[in-house]
């Protein structure tokens, strides 16, 4: 409903709505007549439901940022099931055991059911009346530069809302925030590409070589390329896809590869630099760029041997087109910047560029695309913190206190902000430090709309929409909270919203023409977009560039050896635990590893050679210490890392967050030094140095491949052996 004092400009402000859909859209196009039609909620109970028989709605998965579709399967009321949605592009029906578990979180015995008020150490219960009016009240007399808003990556309407919230409180203060994200291959992408994340089409490739993506685990879009790289593998004009994996700690997609490279850590660049090379089809600058990288310099460099970067070479000529990827192994270092540069110019100078590297689509909606996170964010406002600045702080979507490195001090100069507020589902570390918690709605009971980052076909808007009756009566989701804040500072322009549900099919009836509806009345729109799960856009693609750009690029030399801290310290990120967020989802702290077979704990992964060297055994707790601080763990022998680096998971190590996550295991987050990449700001996730030394103790570590040798029912089930000592025609 358009209100009689609002213009029809700042009105489309209101529901998210700019660019050049708009126009295609008119003012035809919807039946809402100003002061005729009041949108309200939806309340009333399912009247089709029949005992025993399962209905399915469509909704979108919120585990983590790809943007997945799921279609989840209700009985009596209750979510029971999730899989994917078969009508999305991005996951094609196919969902991973991170988006199963969406289930367990939306259960979780230990979610915060009411707002709760800081009353010494402890929190008091309190109405929502009373907590808007504490924070109308906190807001009074300050200025806009005093608020901060740190949140994880938003888009859609949500984004809008979000948006219009801190433009009427004057501020610019929005800190979006992902303790693990391509921040560093974004920008990189940006200069070689002209965009930040373009398609990366693994299914057209013969070759991959990957620097570190882990494209099968935890890498942009997972469930998405994990699809492409099934194709990948039937092979194109017959030749089945080769991937080379290029790395100083084996991932998932590493133990898939056909062939592993473990690089001293930081020297991917030089690794790249070194292919170009050897190449021999580079030209002008690129030629005068790379001629000093001769084989055996870069194989001194980076540990990879001279015959092995000839192998990978020749696969690279043999078979076009390739792929060539930059991911985290790369860009977590100081000069991650340089890395990432030297791996996407070797995509170009093997002419991948409009081959297996395509335009993304925009979408033409710009309100709505995804304010994308990064650690630069957290360091600023971090900074912002330390110096007192902020009088009231907003937070959702991330656990600063949890994920923050330990050399940041945030928990202390979180201390100092006025007064704090928290949307969270969980008591986790940051919402325990604030004055006031405001309960969330699970994702499988709230409304949204959501825009992925990562769009593999054409441009979409993702519906989430409830699946079941909320569960607890005084929760709230982040829409309705923020909408609820708005009326308080623009009570004329939201005033005809009772809720976010009735702002969101709102928003989506006023421009229904550009989003396929024009033909359609209201209700037959509405519930076709619900039943669908998916509102698919008509975008434009996006130009790409492929001009092999050299300024600028050059790799600093090889770090010199640390003898107080002679071990660097790589981060794993794993599939299921992300940065932390999901570990107290009990079906993931119980599924292995996929490489060690690790369940419920943390542990430490060194290389054989490094373990002999210093008299440790699997099981051996041992102390990891840095310039900030140390974690002790148990040891497990791993040979799929260099010598030269130690791993540990992240995810782990809570102090709060509900039964399943704490006490679990160690938090490496808190042990990492402040480093940062020095063209973006980034943290360099990979620099921190450490050393190790036994603690005395040692455990038996608990994993489903059992020890060694181990008998099953009095049967040996499974056997190791060395791989020169295989013959697959026979039995093992």
């Amino acid at each position: 409903m358009i209100d009689s004092g609002i213009d029809r400009r700042d009105f489309l402000k209101v529901l998210g709505w700019s660019g050049a859909a708009v126009a295609l859209s008119g003012c035809g196009n919807t039946s809402i007549e100003d002061g005729k039609e009041t949108v309200v909620s939806y309340v009333e109970a399912n009247d089709y439901m029949v005992p025993g028989i399962g209905v399915y709605f469509n909704s979108t998965c919120a585990q983590c940022d790809a943007g997945c579709s799921i279609n989840g399967r209700i009985r009596e009321g209750r979510v029971l099931k999730l899989e994917g949605n078969p009508d999305s592009a991005i996951n094609k029906g196919k969902l991973c055991g991170l988006g199963q578990a969406g289930v367990q979180h939306h259960y979780n015995p230990d979610r915060v059911r009411e707002p709760l008020l800081r009353k010494g150490n402890k929190g008091e219960a309190i109405s929502w009346d009373k907590a808007y009016a504490l924070i109308a009240e906190k807001m009074a007399g300050v200025q806009g530069d005093e608020i901060a808003l740190l949140s994880g990556g938003v888009s859609g309407h949500l984004k809008v809302l979000l948006g219009n919230y801190l433009d009427s409180l004057n501020t610019k203060n929005h800190f979006v925030y992902e303790a693990v994200a391509p921040g560093v291959v974004r920008a990189a992408n940006q200069k070689a590409y002209g965009v930040e994340m373009p398609r990366y089409r693994l299914d057209k490739a013969k070759v991959i070589l990957s620097f570190g993506a882990d494209f099968l685990g935890a890498w942009v879009s997972p469930v998405h390329f994990s699809q492409q790289y099934a194709q990948f593998r039937k092979g194109v004009d017959g030749q089945r896809g080769v991937l080379v994996q290029v790395e100083s700690k084996m991932t998932l997609t590493g133990a898939n590869a056909d062939r592993w490279l473990a690089v001293k850590p930081g020297t991917e660049g030089v690794l790249a630099l070194g292919i170009i090379n050897a190449l021999g089809t580079a030209a002008g600058e690129v030629a005068d760029l790379v001629k000093e990288y001769s084989l055996v310099r870069v194989s001194r460099e980076t540990g990879v041997s001279v015959s092995q970067i000839e192998k990978v070479t020749a696969l690279l000529k043999m078979r076009s087109p390739s792929l060539v990827l930059a991911g985290s192994a790369a860009e977590g270092y100081a000069h991650g910047s340089q890395n990432a540069a030297a791996i996407n110019l070797l995509n170009q100078v093997l002419g991948n560029v409009g081959k297996t590297i395509e335009a993304p689509v925009s979408v033409p909606f710009p309100q709505m695309v995804p304010s994308k996170g990064n650690t630069a964010a957290l360091k600023k406002f971090n900074d912002g913190l330390s110096a007192g600045k902020y009088k009231v702080v907003f937070s959702f979507g991330a656990n600063p206190v949890f994920t923050a490195p330990g050399a940041f001090k945030f928990k202390d100069n979180f201390a100092k902000a006025g007064f704090k507020v928290a949307f969270a589902h969980y008591l986790d570390e940051t919402a325990l430090q604030a004055d006031l918690v405001l309960p969330l709605d699970s994702a499988l009971e709230d409304w949204g709309t959501q825009v992925p980052e990562y769009l593999t076909e054409g441009a979409q808007i993702n519906i989430q929409q409830p699946l079941m009756e909320k569960l607890h009566a005084n929760t709230r989701g982040v829409g309705d909270i923020v909408l609820a804040l708005l009326k308080q500072k623009k009570s004329e322009e939201y005033k005809s919203y009772e809720d976010y549900y009735a702002y969101l099919r709102s928003a989506l009836l006023q421009n229904k023409g550009a989003l396929g509806g024009g033909g359609a009345d209201d209700d037959t729109f509405w519930t076709d977009t619900l039943s669908r799960g998916i509102v698919k856009l008509a975008g434009s693609a996006v130009g790409l560039t492929g001009h092999q750009n050299v300024a600028g690029l050059k790799l600093p030399a090889v770090a010199e050896e640390n003898e107080h801290y002679p071990l660097y310290l790589i981060p794993g990120v794993t599939a299921s635990l992300r940065d932390g967020r999901h570990t107290n989802q009990p079906w993931l702290q119980e599924s292995p590893d996929p490489l060690t077979t690790i369940v419920w704990d943390s542990w430490v992964e060194i290389h054989p050679k490094k373990a002999t060297e210093l008299g440790i055994v699997e099981g051996d707790i041992v102390e990891v210490t840095s310039r900030t601080g140390s974690v002790k763990a148990q040891v497990y022998i791993f040979p799929g890392i260099h010598p030269e680096a130690v791993s540990i998971p992240v995810g782990r190590g809570h102090d709060a967050m509900g039964r399943y996550a704490k006490g679990y295991g160690v938090n490496p987050f808190q042990i990492m030094d402040a480093v940062f990449e020095v063209e973006t700001g980034e943290l360099a996730m990979h620099e921190t140095r450490v050393k190790i030394h036994k603690t005395g103790q040692r455990v038996l570590v608990v994993k489903d491949e059992g020890a060694a040798g181990a008998l099953q029912m009095g049967r040996k089930i499974a056997s190791r052996v060395s791989t020169d000592q295989i013959d697959l025609s026979k039995e093992v």
